[in-house]
């Protein structure tokens, strides 16, 4: 597991980006995506169904296989049951380690910030200024509910299954902009 900060052009060509709710696995894939050109699969994008109704996991897991059939993406999400399906495919792991209560604050925030400019919903899911402030609001409270072992939870599943990836973990806003500064 490499600690240290490498460059966005080290990367390889199926990149998987994880990290606690709030970390900024968004904001970091769009940038990666332009400086790599790899298409991003956003997977809150594909994983609810109309009027915000969960898949199955059976379902959750053959939509990802056919997601990530492709031979170069960036797939953000931190969907710890199927987290091993991008792991299989991936050759690399960019694990945004953030501190938890930046990671909350975000999503306070982000509870009533207006969405940026092209930011997209699932299909069929509507979402009413209520619902969002109350839904980021909750965010918040469980990243402080799990700040402990979703971290762990999330370094256990990359071990067992991301072993042969190259793996960055980035722990700041700074090593981050290094990062992506290559």
């Amino acid at each position: 597991m490499n600690g240290d900060v490498r460059r966005a052009s080290s990367v390889g060509r199926r990149v998987a980006v994880t990290g606690m709710a709030g970390a900024g696995k968004s904001t970091f894939s769009r940038a990666l995506s332009a400086k790599t050109g790899h298409p991003i699969v956003v997977l809150d994008l594909h994983f609810w169904l109309p009027g915000w109704t969960e898949p199955t996991e059976a379902e959750w897991r053959e939509k990802q296989k056919t997601l990530l059939a492709g031979d170069d993406w960036i797939a953000d999400g931190n969907y710890h049951s199927t987290l091993d399906l991008r792991l299989e495919r991936a050759d690399t792991v960019v694990f945004l380690d953030i501190r938890w209560w930046i990671c909350a604050w975000r999503a306070l925030v982000r509870g009533v910030r207006t969405r940026p400019v092209g930011f997209e919903l699932p299909a069929g899911c509507e979402e009413s200024r209520w619902r969002r402030l109350r839904d980021e609001w909750w965010l918040a409270w469980r990243i402080w509910r799990v700040r402990r072992s979703e971290r762990e939870t999330e370094l256990k599943i990359i071990s067992q299954h991301g072993e042969h990836a190259a793996m960055y973990v980035l722990r700041s806003k700074r090593a981050v902009r290094e990062f992506l500064d290559g």
